[in-house]
């Protein structure tokens, strides 16, 4: 697990990677629409650099998206316990990211290579709804299975009262 420090330092060059992406993105397709009258129409299978760090910011977004599900998966799996989760908080991202998900499907194309094109430019976003929402399943499983457990061994009993962040505490 990364120190303190550490995390602070990752969490505050995020928040720099992610602030100067949202500058200049816009900026350069502020530009990119201001020079359209002098661009020569490009095929619609080639990608410019806007649409290509779209694409890196969709995969990014569905790594750290389906990443952000494990850390619960796993603390519930070492507790056995679901005690101090928020089941609402799941159960509202899953109906979000089932309808995400189906608006995405439902706006298919009817042409097969239309649907290709498509398909393919939604990629990161399917992957990332339909993916948390099948983690998310687990997480219903594990709410299902350990509400059952009322007769945990002591042992268990003391993770219950662990502070969730005990590396944090040190800094």
């Amino acid at each position: 697990i990364l120190g303190s420090k550490s995390l602070k330092n990752f969490c505050l060059t995020w928040v720099v990677v992610c602030t100067a992406l949202c500058v200049i993105l816009p900026c350069l397709l502020l530009l990119r629409n201001q020079d359209q009258r002098t661009v020569i129409e490009r095929s619609n299978d080639s990608l410019d650099m806007i649409e290509m760090s779209g694409f890196i910011c969709g995969y990014i977004s569905c790594v750290f998206y389906l990443g952000s599900r494990f850390p619960q998966l796993y603390k519930n799996f070492q507790r056995k316990s679901t005690e101090g989760t928020s089941y609402l908080l799941f159960a509202l991202a899953m109906m979000g990211n089932c309808t995400y998900g189906l608006s995405l499907v439902l706006k298919m194309p009817a042409t097969q290579s239309f649907r290709t094109v498509y398909f393919i430019h939604h990629l990161p976003w399917l992957i990332g709804s339909f993916g948390v929402l099948f983690l998310d399943l687990f997480v219903t499983v594990q709410f299902l299975l350990y509400r059952r457990h009322k007769d945990r061994p002591s042992g268990l009993v003391a993770l219950e009262v662990e502070p969730l962040l005990v590396n944090e505490e040190a800094a």
